[in-house]
């Protein structure tokens, strides 16, 4: 039988979602949890990968398991056995056919600025605080020519290897600037995005609006399809997967 997880994670103590060598991941976490809890070894797979001090509200995973799970005995177990950091807010039977990657729609990631004077430490480990002051016009002027399909390969680390050397090209419904608190927040809305794309593009939108990369270069920079001309990729900590769409 398969079931699926919802999964909310700080992702600051890790080395991303993915097993990593060198420090302690998400999936580690949670694999060696189910293993115990259901007393036989348990593999997951996730929606996607999240880097290095990403953060996730709701990740999905999904999982096998030969016998019927009772949810919420599960889940309570789960989150005895988890660090603080890492909740399993929902589990759930899910069919047969149901892959956490492949039946996936699209995902809607989250980047929090601070714009006020001076960071807040009960926030800075969740957001990013620009060192350069943000023209937020310029800026939201840039973010609308993300919006649409485009040969993203200029905004991908990694762009000759995986899926980006296969087809670099996605499809951003949305992206929007929201007010908040202290700041503002964007949301990247889209069908799939390519490695570290989401932070690449939102440190070329932090030049363009500090005035280090000319709003009218942005053409020239995506048909390029070089990351080099692009801007520096944004701090992971202000990075959100909000919602996986199936």
């Amino acid at each position: 039988m398969k079931y699926k997880l919802l999964v909310a994670y700080d992702g600051t103590d890790f080395g991303g979602w993915q097993f990593q060598d060198n420090a302690p991941s998400i999936q580690e976490h949670i694999e060696k949890a189910l293993s115990t809890a259901l007393r036989t070894s348990i593999s997951i797979v996730g929606s996607g990968r999240t880097d290095s001090g990403v953060h996730a509200l709701a990740q999905v995973a999904h999982f096998s398991y030969d016998a019927e799970i009772v949810p919420m005995r599960l889940l309570l177990s789960l989150n005895a056995l988890l660090p603080h950091t890492i909740r399993i807010l929902d589990v759930t039977s899910a069919p047969e056919d149901f892959h956490a990657i492949y039946s996936a729609k699209g995902k809607l990631y989250t980047y929090h600025l601070r714009l006020d004077k001076q960071e807040n430490p009960f926030n800075r480990l969740h957001c990013y605080r620009p060192l350069y002051p943000v023209n937020l016009p310029l800026l939201k002027e840039a973010a609308a020519h993300f919006v649409g399909t485009h040969d993203f390969t200029s905004f991908a680390n990694q762009a000759d290897v995986g899926s980006a050397a296969k087809n670099a090209v996605r499809t951003i419904h949305r992206l929007d600037v929201i007010d908040e608190e202290g700041g503002v927040r964007l949301e990247f809305q889209g069908t799939g995005f390519l490695y570290k794309m989401v932070r690449n593009i939102m440190g070329t939108l932090l030049e363009i609006s500090s005035g280090k990369i000319p709003l009218e270069t942005l053409p020239e920079i995506f048909a390029a399809k070089d990351r080099r001309r692009a801007g520096q990729t944004a701090p992971a900590r202000g990075l959100f997967l909000t919602q996986v769409f199936y």
